[in-house]
């Protein structure tokens, strides 16, 4: 009897994935014209191997994140018998309640994870409503690759350069527009409402949901739901959000929960653009952590549970806001009206999206001049004289930080990019859609605050005695590289034409040759976008690599963070755009090495 072992996401009943594949009377290794002969057991070869990967990945994601949690309860409430604690109580919880600012520290972290996100949506959605199928937005769609590999960190840093007192916005009006012979007094970045910190994480969500936004419109449909309301009568915002938008939001739910998770726990963003005193309640968790009295990691504890709970908080009235939403405009979807303010609302959307466009590369910019410098004194818009110095004084100390960051971010990649394949391969097979809890375990890792598992990661590393550094930095950075890699690639592995494999089925290959020869060659251009994607997610990664590094550890990120609060804006330049490097690399290679490889072939490039 055959085991029937399916995949974690499976809804129907098992069947050999080939059977449906190959002609009636013949084997999956039958040839046209010799006898059918007995096939393979299906537990056996190919599909008996990759029918492991879906639980593997399943196992990858939930346990790290279960057992990290497990590893911060404990201290959280007194148990961790190697710094003395050996009974359970809620004294540290009740240090963690009179620490100075914490209310406001909860309330940065969640105004800060709402406001970003709902900012990035409403530009998100206005833009495609206004200007999809236009020549703005295909213009928009080609900067998305080089707009995503820009690291949060170095981001940070160019936004912090660019609108500070003496950066290059205030260069440019000065003295002739504003009067300015000196910098202007005002506080940017670190205000204490958190609004340099919202702007830092809006310019870098605009594009990730924008790219979820644009797998998912095919999904729901959106092209002839848009014919269908024209033809109606409907302006075109109109009826974007009231033919489209009902059936796009559901399927970028995950996506925008994601977004609220990681703003509303995001420690190296807070630490470059938001307030010192008191910071934002992920950055006071890591502080707790790294503070010289062991006996505050108790502390700490308490407190990461704490962020577990202010972004539950943020997911649930984000979700009541949902409800709300809902409620309010069920009649307003069916009122009949044709236009909602079609040419404010435009104008409103594509100036929101050029100016986030705008100010990332003008913060790149800034970065780049900052990094030539020798003397640039305020208001002089230009360095004078550039230098190339601050390079030379800085590879000599960023080229093991560059390696480790290589190493890292490659074997990440290449192992998510391993494990997604498979479970891709094996719902292909199946012919069966991934299940709603499925893909919210693909999100948890973006779902659940990082700074809450890690933490009790790096608690159960020590308790364990695992005295490895560079493999537990590239676990964790598996965890976060992941999901970005399968929501690269999902879409373009599930709209490939089946066609082809019942083509190379009916000439009687099997599951691994239809695999090796046919999907892969195929699949070739969106696989290598989705790697150069997960090198950009592993590079920009901080928290994973601070956390479990142990300090024994040194990437760009943590170099370029660390170096952003110092007096050296130039020092600091060359380590942000230093991080560009990988990813730019990365993308560089997923365009230009698919034409060279596939160069008598043209036609897989444009799968």
């Amino acid at each position: 009897m055959i085991t029937k072992i399916l995949p974690p996401w499976t809804r129907k009943p098992w069947r050999r994935p080939w059977r449906s594949r190959t002609p009636v009377g013949w084997s999956a290794s039958s040839r046209p014209g010799k006898p059918v002969t007995a096939t393979a057991k299906p537990t056996e070869g190919f599909a008996g191997v990759i029918r492991w990967v879906p639980w593997l990945t399943i196992a990858l994601l939930i346990l790290p994140i279960a057992g990290g949690l497990a590893g911060v309860v404990a201290p959280a409430f007194g148990w961790l018998p190697a710094l003395g604690g050996n009974a359970l109580g809620l004294s540290h919880w009740q240090a963690l309640f009179n620490a100075p600012g914490l209310m406001t520290m909860i309330r940065l972290s969640l105004v800060t994870g709402l406001a970003s996100a709902l900012a990035a949506l409403i530009i998100v959605m206005l833009f495609i409503g206004a200007f999809l199928h236009s020549r703005w937005f295909e213009r928009v769609r080609r900067l998305l690759s080089p707009l995503l590999a820009v690291p949060h960190a170095a981001a940070a840093i160019g936004l912090a350069f660019l609108l500070a007192p003496s950066g290059l916005a205030s260069r440019l009006v000065s003295p002739w527009l504003s009067g300015w012979q000196y910098p202007p007094d005002y506080l940017f970045p670190g205000d204490d409402m958190g609004l340099a910190l919202i702007l830092g994480l809006v310019i870098k969500e605009v594009p990730f949901l924008l790219l979820m936004s644009l797998a998912a419109l095919p999904q729901c449909q959106a092209q002839e739901r848009l014919a269908l309301a024209r033809s109606l009568g409907y302006a075109p915002l109109a009826a974007f959000f009231k033919a489209v938008l009902p059936g796009l939001y559901p399927l970028i739910r995950l996506p925008i929960y994601a977004v609220i998770a990681f703003a509303s726990a995001n420690v190296d963003v807070a630490l470059i653009l938001g307030p010192s005193t008191p910071p934002t309640l992920a950055v006071a968790v890591v502080r707790w952590l790294h503070d010289p009295d062991l006996a505050m990691r108790f502390m700490a504890s308490a407190a990461a549970l704490t962020q577990l709970g202010v972004t539950l908080a943020a997911l649930g009235l984000w979700w009541l806001g949902e409800s709300l939403v809902r409620r309010l405009s069920r009649g307003r979807l069916i009122d009949g009206r044709r236009q909602l303010a079609e040419g404010s609302l435009a104008i409103l959307g594509g100036a929101l999206t050029g100016l986030t466009i705008l100010l990332l590369l003008a913060s790149l910019i800034g970065l780049m001049l900052w990094s030539l410098a020798a003397y640039w004194p305020f208001p002089q818009v230009w360095p004078r004289p550039l230098t190339a110095l601050n390079w030379w004084r800085a590879l000599p100390g960023a080229w093991h930080a560059l390696l480790d960051s290589a190493l890292i971010a490659f074997a990440a990649t290449f192992a998510s990019l391993m494990l997604v394949v498979g479970c891709l391969e094996v719902e292909t097979q199946r012919r069966i859609p991934m299940r709603p809890w499925a893909q919210v375990v693909l999100y948890l890792p973006l779902l659940v605050p990082p700074v809450a598992f890690l933490f009790g990661l790096v608690q159960l590393q020590v308790q364990l005695g695992i005295d490895t550094a560079l493999p537990a930095v590239i676990f964790g950075h598996l965890l976060f590289v992941l999901p970005y890699v399968f929501l690269s690639l999902a879409e373009s592995y599930r709209r490939l034409d089946p066609r082809w494999e019942q083509m190379a089925a009916s000439l009687g290959r099997g599951p691994a040759a239809i695999f090796w020869r046919v999907r892969l060659p195929m699949l070739t251009v969106p696989i290598m976008i989705a790697g150069a994607v997960g090198m950009a997610v592993s590079v920009g990664q901080y928290l994973p690599t601070l956390l479990l590094g142990a300090g024994r550890v040194t990437t760009l990120t943590l170099e370029a963070v660390s170096l952003a609060s110092g007096s050296d804006r130039r020092i600091a330049a060359v380590y942000a755009l230093l991080q560009l490097l990988l990813p730019a690399l990365g993308f560089a290679l997923a365009l230009g090495l698919p034409r060279l490889l596939l160069r008598r072939r043209r036609g897989l490039l444009t799968h």
